[in-house]
């Protein structure tokens, strides 16, 4: 499939694109830049310009040789109008797959996102953060730097993330602070009450996974978050 891309889109030297992605008007790509398969990318979204950083360079990336150290997003992504991606700085910004990224949410430097991850409108990210995969972040919240959000958690509208989130939790309020499981997410996701309630003392950081096999008997898209969450590093 070829890309569709607007007249008035402007794509500086550094970008790459896959297959069949849609560039509307007026949005500006600028380099280092990988892009999968089948994106959506709406009018006025600005991807690969610099990092807000005071004392980082602020070069005409859309035009120059690329400079930073990137941006690469994944396939079939649908990335809203006025939506704003950084380059990284020490690392590459990534996106996964699938997500959905609504109007005027904003992705800083050095963040990676993974796949099924949705940001609702006005949702702002500060550099070096982590959106594991399934997240969803209501409209307006907000997450502080080198802050994690973990697989399958749900951040309320206005939230003030100021730490850590754990894996298929709720948080809400300023600061967010966590009210519960997201137990509508996981029965999404095809995990029955049993399982569930078997895996709660670990949901709530207050005991290990069960050691009864209960991990391979998850379904296989979630156990593989789950062991990567429990494995993760501080």
């Amino acid at each position: 499939m070829v890309n569709r891309i607007h007249p008035t889109a402007v794509l500086g030297p550094g970008v790459e694109l896959g297959d069949g992605n849609v560039v509307g008007p007026y949005a500006v790509l600028a380099g280092p830049l990988v892009i999968g398969d089948g994106n959506w990318i709406g009018p006025h979204v600005t991807i690969g310009t610099p990092a807000e950083d005071r004392t980082g360079p602020h070069p005409v990336s859309w035009e120059d040789d690329p400079a930073g150290a990137g941006v690469r997003i994944g396939s079939g992504n649908r990335i809203r109008e006025y939506v704003s991606i950084h380059q990284g700085t020490r690392r590459i910004t990534r996106l996964g797959d699938n997500g959905y990224y609504l109007r005027g949410s904003h992705v800083a430097h050095d963040c990676e996102i993974g796949d099924d991850v949705t940001l609702a409108s006005n949702v702002v990210l500060g550099g070096h953060t982590a959106i594991w995969s399934r997240a969803n972040l209501g409209m307006g919240a907000v997450v502080h730097q080198h802050v994690r959000i973990g697989p399958g958690a749900m951040v309320g509208m206005g939230s003030a993330v100021r730490r850590e989130v754990g894996a298929f939790t709720i948080a809400v309020g300023n600061p967010a602070r966590v009210t519960g499981l997201n137990v509508v997410g996981l029965t999404r996701l095809g995990l029955t009450g049993e399982q569930i309630a078997g895996l709660e003392l670990w949901l709530k950081g207050t005991g290990p996974i069960p050691p009864d096999g209960l991990l391979d008997r998850l379904p296989a898209g979630v156990s593989t978050l789950v062991q990567a969450w429990n494995d993760r590093k501080d």
